[in-house]
This record gives structure tokens, sequence and C-alpha cells, in this order.
């Protein structure tokens, strides 16, 4: 299927790795012009470089700490002077930490992930506004359905509820506002926070691996590749229909039913 992505302009924070360096991919084989975002601007850099020579796309790479005013502002500044605007914007930047994320940092966590993802869509969002068409994809996590981490519930819960109101808002101008909740991935980041579960139990990875798999309907733990695939789509002029509800790229739970 054509995406219909061609000549579209994406920014992707978090850009530099894991799910974010998979949209990144994603999107620049469908022929759009992407900018991967970072707080490291070197590896930002650096991995638009690679994308650019394995794709053939444009692609750039930009340094940016979202949980910053005027990071942010600079960022979409630069972004839109590089590729002349932005028509996409995956929202994906969190802080990493792998395992259970400790209560303490909840202030620190929405200000990255909750509000850095708002700072982010009001930087972007008038000019897809102005244009009347535009695609707002933001990356949650599982935890928003289900306990083990306040933290981690709280923060993707909320990025939820802002979903939905960008979404009604934003909606009849033509701009559509999703959420994406991974699961488990082998990313790097996957792995190191399956990593973490493991040794806080007294497990072996691969011990954690089988028992997260046992609990998803297709048997495995997803790759970022595959989640990226579900977010090119939700970013394609194809995804019209869907808007404000919620996406689960996990593979699926075994037992719930959600309707």
């Amino acid at each position: 299927m054509d995406l219909d992505l061609k000549g579209k302009r994406a920014v992707v924070t978090g850009g530099s790795r894991g799910i974010g360096l998979a949209v990144g991919r994603a999107l620049a084989q469908e022929g759009a012009d992407v900018a991967l975002v970072g707080r490291n601007a070197q590896a930002a850099v650096e991995q638009a470089t690679a994308l650019a020579a394995d794709t053939g796309a444009r692609v750039i790479g930009i340094g940016a700490d979202t949980g910053d005013d005027a990071s942010v502002a600079a960022m979409a500044a630069a972004a839109i002077e590089q590729l002349g605007g932005v028509d996409v914007l995956v929202n994906n930047a969190a802080m990493t930490n792998p395992g259970v994320i400790a209560e303490s940092a909840l202030e620190a966590e929405i200000n990255v992930k909750v509000r850095g993802y708002l700072r982010c869509a009001r930087s972007f969002a008038p000019g897809m506004v102005e244009r009347g068409w535009g695609r707002i994809i933001n990356v949650g996590g599982i935890a928003a359905r289900c306990t083990g981490s306040v933290t981690g519930s709280v923060r993707n819960i909320a990025v939820a509820a802002l979903t939905k109101n960008l979404a009604d808002e934003l909606g009849p101008c033509g701009v559509n506002v999703t959420v994406v909740h991974p699961g488990a991935t082998s990313s790097d980041t996957g792995t190191k926070a399956l990593a973490a579960n493991a040794e806080a139990r007294g497990l072996t990875l691969e011990e954690v691996e089988r028992e997260f798999s046992a609990a998803i309907s297709i048997g495995r733990i997803v790759t970022p590749d595959e989640v990226a695939a579900v977010i090119a789509f939700l970013a394609s002029p194809r995804s019209v229909a869907l808007n404000g509800d919620p996406i689960i790229a996990s593979g699926g739970a075994l037992g719930p039913i959600y309707y």
C-alpha cells in the first residue's frame, strides 16, 4: 500500500534510537523528508546522515531537550526552516528509565513526556492548521492500561488525555491526533528495561522475555520496526478515520476485552 507520504515533512522526537529511529526510517522509506530530534545533537546528526544514505531521503538531525521551552522553540524554528514546513509530528521523546520508574521522578517525567509533547504540538500545529492538513502521533505506553508503576501509568494516561483534547481541537482543521501505546519491545531501551526487571527479581533476561511473550497474543515481543509501521500509517493521509482514540501496538494482551 502506498501511504501517500512522498513529499510530506516529518519531525520525530526521541528519534536517534529505538522506536523513534525506526519511525524515522519508516517515514523516510515512504518518501517523507524527516528531522530526527534528540537530546544528544551529535547522535541525532549521525543517525540522520546514516538514514539518508540508506534510504536516499532527505533526513536531518537536530538537538533539543523537549523538557525546555526555549529548546523546543529553537528546534521547531530550525525544522521549519530546513524542511520548509512540518506536516507530521511524532512525539516520542521521554526520559530513559529502565525498569519500574520511581515515583520521585513523576514531575520530571511529566515535564518531558507530557508537557514536552504539548510544547512540540503547539509549535507545529499552527502551520498544519494554516495548510489544512497535519498529523500528530503521540507515543505513550502500555502502562496506561495496567498497574505496576504509578509514574509509568500516570504519564501515559496523561498523554492519552492530551491526545484526545488536541484531537477535538484540531480535528475540524484537518489535523488528526492519535496516541500509540507500545508494550515491551526488542529495542535497546526495551531490552534494558527487561534486564532491569530480571535483575530485580533474580531471574535471567531469557526467563523474563519468555514470561512477557507468554502474555502477548502473538506469542512474542514486538520489534521497533513493527511499531513504526503502525505509526507510519497513522502519519499518512489514509488514517483520516482515526482521531483521538488510542491504538495499542503491543502484539495484543491475552485475556482482557476492550471495547
